[in-house]
Formats: C-alpha cells, structure tokens, sequence
C-alpha cells in the first residue's frame, strides 16, 4: 500500500475521533442538541478539507514527478534506437560482404522489434499516468501495415478480405490488440498454416486453422496469464489485453474455437464508425 494510501486511512479515522469528540463535548458546551450536531458538522468538514487539499496535493505532486521522470527515460530510451537505425541504414549502403549484411539485418530486425517495444512501453506509461486521446483513422490501412510486418517473419499465409473502413478509437491501443490477436493466431498454428482476415459490415475477423480449443479452455481463454498450450514460448497475457482493450473501447468480441480445427475471434466495431 503506497504512502499516500496509508496517509488517507489514518486521516479518515483521525476525522471519525475528531467528529465523535465533537458531538461530546458539543453537547456539554451547547445546551440545544440540533446546534451541536451542526457545529460539529461545520467543523468535521473544515477538517477534512484541511486534510483532502494537503493529501490530494502530496498525490498531485508524487504523480507530477512520476510523469517528468517517465518523459525524461523515455526520451533517452529513444536516442540509441535512432541512433542504431541511422548507423544501420548507412552500413547497409557501404557494406559488399554478404556475410556482413546478413548480420546487419539481423540487428535491424532487433532494433524494429526494440522499437516496437519501446512503443508499447511508452503507449503502457502514458495510459496510466492521462487518457489517452482518440482520433480517426482507417482500419483498412492499419491492418495492411501490420501484416506487412508480419510477413517478414515469413511464416504464416494471409488471406486479407478488407473493405475500407473508419473508426474513432485508440489507434496505438488497437494497434496493440490486433497484433496480440494476430501473434496468438500464429503461435498456436503451424508455419505452413493459413491465417484469414476479414474486414466488412462494421466487423473484423481473425481466423487461423491452429490447435484449437475445447469448452473448458474457451472459458478460460481470456484469463491473465492463462495458456492453451505451455510449451509455447509467451507469459499468456495476449488475449488478456485484448479483452481489456475491447471493454474499454466499446467493442463486442466474440470468440469460437474447435480442437484441432482452429480459432475464430471476431471484433464488431459498429460503434466506433
């Protein structure tokens, strides 16, 4: 329990005793009951406004200084990863050996996937600290560009059906939940397997031809920390995310699946349009 916390529980039970003691000794000094009540009323809340204002500022302040040391990290955190991209990009141009550019690819890859990182750190930080705001944008796009990075790990086929289509939500935190979606449909799939997207009449549809599940992991299937399969490499958040993302945005998602015949999550977006 953080300090502040503390700091409230003991100044609601110091207002308790100062009001209790109010009423007594009110009653001693006041001869009419109903103006003891209303003296003590008047000062238990000149009291807790003493108490609210300097503990809310106390909590003001703590995240004031929580919010500049975040902006501070995350400014320096995106320094190397430029300057890893810029040095990178510029051995890519000056380098013949085959063998030498394979592995500056290689470390590109990790730089993407550092930045993609670095991201949805500062997407998570800033989430908690304000709201973060909506804006228009369409799916269609985003959807294409996701998959394009996804195709680079060329692994599973996709099958896009997309009709062009705008919502208003949290683009970067859509973001998030599409490519969590879309990671779950390729860990539980083999590499040869087809992963269908489908975009029409205000609903999105991921369809993957994976291990599947049965009615007691269906049930269990958006718990934090929760895995169909343990032997695959992840921390079984993904899906949790995923459903916390749609509860906060207004988005109905439906989910199906059969053992050994595959998964289908479906999002409908109408009121987002």
């Amino acid at each position: 329990m953080g300090r502040v916390n503390k700091d409230i529980i003991y100044a609601t039970f110091s207002l308790v005793i100062v009001s209790v003691a109010c009423v007594v000794l009110s009653h001693f000094w006041i001869k009419n009951f109903y103006e003891a009540i209303i003296t003590t009323v008047i000062i238990s809340i000149a009291f807790g406004y003493i108490i609210t204002s300097t503990l809310l500022s106390a909590k003001k302040q703590q995240d004031k200084n929580l919010e500049h040391l975040t902006k501070e990290i995350l400014h320096e955190l995106n320094i190397p990863i430029s300057t890893i991209q810029l040095n990178t990009s510029l051995l890519h141009k000056s380098i013949d050996d085959e063998k030498l550019l394979k592995r500056v690819t290689r470390v590109e890859d990790a730089t993407k996937r550092l930045q993609r990182l670095y991201k949805e750190l500062s997407y998570t930080i800033k989430k908690e600290i304000s709201a973060i705001s909506k804006e228009e944008f369409c799916l269609k796009e985003l959807i294409e560009n996701r998959i394009e990075i996804f195709d680079e790990f060329q692994r599973n086929k996709f099958v896009l059906s997309l009709q062009p289509y705008n919502i208003y939500t949290d683009k970067i935190g859509f973001e998030k939940a599409f490519d969590n979606i879309i990671s779950n449909a390729m860990k539980y799939s083999s590499k040869d397997s087809t992963i269908e997207i489908t975009l029409q009449n205000h609903t999105l549809s991921i369809k993957d031809n994976g291990i599947g599940m049965d009615e007691v992991e269906l049930l269990r299937v958006f718990e934090r920390y929760y895995q169909a399969d343990n032997k695959k490499d992840g921390k079984g958040i993904g899906l949790a995310i995923v459903k916390e993302f749609c509860e906060s945005n207004h988005i109905n998602i439906d989910i199906s699946s059969q053992k050994n015949k595959g998964t289908i999550i479906i999002l409908k977006l109408k009121r987002l349009a």
